[in-house]
């Protein structure tokens, strides 16, 4: 009785067949704590920009950015995260941003789509 007073907030979907790749990455992006995935307040997506796929030194890896409002009251944070493709597999790449220097970004709706369902 209690669950159906409780309100819900559905989590990014996880990896199926039927989604992109790209649907996939922001999946992943946005179950990271960076893009407010323990955030108590409700955060918002703009700006979204993703690189890649590309190579470097043999690994496959893609850049996402976003700009993310709703934690800090008004102030907006930028969210970085780089991901690396082990044959369908992401992975989080930790402390390798410099990665994404210079490469071309494009924009990421995706991950607006997914993050800003509320």
């Amino acid at each position: 009785m209690l669950a159906a007073c409780t309100p819900r907030v559905p989590a990014p979907p996880l990896a199926t067949h039927s989604t992109t790749i790209r649907e996939r990455v922001a999946a992943l992006a946005l179950r990271q704590s960076d893009f407010g995935s323990i955030s108590i307040l409700p955060v918002r997506f703009a700006h979204s920009r993703i690189s890649g796929p590309f190579e470097d030194g043999g690994r496959t890896l893609y850049c996402v950015s976003t700009q993310m409002k709703g934690r800090t009251f008004g102030k907006g944070e930028r969210a970085k995260v780089v991901i690396r493709d082990e044959g369908g597999v992401l992975k989080i790449v930790e402390d390798d941003e410099e990665v994404c220097t210079g490469h071309r970004t494009e924009p990421f709706p995706e991950l607006e789509t997914l993050g800003n369902k509320a």
